[in-house]
């Protein structure tokens, strides 16, 4: 009898065993899901929000966006010969195909006359960042605008320094506040104390007669302003300045680049001035004036 019982017992402890094992584990599954699902929301609440998008969502029309009549009949001429709907088409401009004009967009100007060709380019550029978690628009324009930086060889803005006032000349070491006249030895010298004044009507000692001309002086060229940083156009910007090379039987022509950046939209304006005659160089002062009133323009038309 004792025996039969101890039969029926052993399967029953066995069960009950089993069960006790299995809700153990259950347990220890569930808990460690718990752990995991803490652990993944902890780590998803510490993640970076991702940038607002640029500024601009879109484009404006660029032909129409430049087309200022006064700035560009001073940027370019009416050619002779052509009819009143002749000129309204040379300035409504010529529009690049592009095939997203929410992200490229162009237009261009020709304008010719018998002393010469003027060539105005102005083109749209739309930077979106398609990681706005890594970096903005922003940001990314500004890479855009650095490459291009690079590319015209230009040194980053920088502070400007400048001499101390203690700083010794190197043109006159003995006087460092009085620059020196190379050209001029006799100016930079004083006269001896007992020196007698020039008579009335006569010249300077040193100084050429009236009239005639100094030795070795020649009409000064026109100076030339040069590539550079600009300031106060856009968030930030540059000037390209380039001069072709002089030729015997060809005519040096001048192109001035400007590129600017507001915001996520870089802005290209290209301004090419091409004499006909050879010796005839244009002007660097006006030619970079002309293109810097029209990006200015620009900067206002973005602004609205």
């Amino acid at each position: 009898m004792q025996r039969k019982a101890v039969r029926r017992v052993l399967p029953g402890i066995a069960m009950l065993t089993a069960l006790a094992a299995g809700a153990a584990g259950l347990t220890g599954c569930t808990g460690g899901g718990d752990r995991a699902g803490t652990s993944d929301s902890k780590a998803g609440g510490g993640a970076a929000a991702p940038a607002q998008p640029g500024k601009y969502r879109s484009l404006p029309a660029p032909c129409r966006a430049a087309a200022d009549s006064k700035k560009l009949k001073a940027m370019l001429p009416e050619p002779d010969g052509l009819t009143p709907e002749q000129l309204d088409q040379m300035y409504a401009g010529v529009a690049d195909s592009s095939y997203d004009g929410d992200r490229h967009v162009g237009c261009r100007w020709t304008a010719q006359t018998p002393e010469e060709t003027r060539l105005l380019s102005v083109g749209f550029e739309r930077v979106v960042s398609y990681d706005r978690a890594a970096a903005s628009d922003d940001d990314k324009a500004k890479q855009v605008y650095v490459r291009l930086l690079t590319d015209a060889h230009l040194p980053f803005p920088g502070p400007a320094t400048t001499p101390s006032p203690g700083a010794t000349n190197p043109a006159n070491p003995a006087d460092p506040g009085k620059p020196a006249n190379p050209a001029n030895p006799a100016a930079s010298t004083p006269p001896p104390a007992n020196a007698a004044p020039p008579a009335s009507g006569a010249p300077a000692p040193g100084a050429p007669a009236a009239g005639t001309p100094a030795p070795g002086t020649s009409p000064s060229p026109q100076p030339e302003l040069g590539s550079r940083v600009l300031e106060g156009l856009g968030t930030e910007a540059f000037l390209d300045d380039k001069l072709s090379p002089a030729g015997a039987t060809a005519a040096q022509s001048r192109t001035v680049r400007i590129v600017f950046r507001t915001s996520n939209v870089i802005v290209k304006v290209e301004y090419s001035v091409q004499p006909t005659l050879p010796g005839t160089v244009p002007s660097s002062a006006e030619t970079q004036d002309r293109a810097r009133q029209l990006a200015l323009a620009l900067v206002e038309r973005f602004n609205e």
